[in-house]
């Protein structure tokens, strides 16, 4: 892997884990302007022609298994909260 390839899975890697982060923290707190913004700012990454640049991965179904991820974690937290 040369330099520019580690570096390009290095930045894809960091804006996973921001956006992560962030949409937790949106689901958490669903007023927080900031979550807000910092999701809308990542999305816009994952969907630009920069990303298309990085990577060959398509960015918008990356973050869509991303949210889908968050998503059932939480239901598996409220289901063994139930029992």
């Amino acid at each position: 892997m040369s330099g520019y390839e580690a570096l390009a899975n290095a930045i894809i890697i960091q804006a996973a884990k921001d956006f992560k982060a962030a949409y937790k923290r949106m689901k958490r707190f669903p007023n927080s302007k900031a979550a807000q913004d910092e999701v809308r700012d990542i999305t816009k990454f994952f969907c630009s022609q920069w990303f298309e640049q990085l990577s060959d991965v398509d960015g918008p179904t990356l973050l869509r298994k991303i949210k889908d991820e968050i998503d059932a974690g939480g239901a598996a937290c409220m289901r063994r909260k139930e029992r």
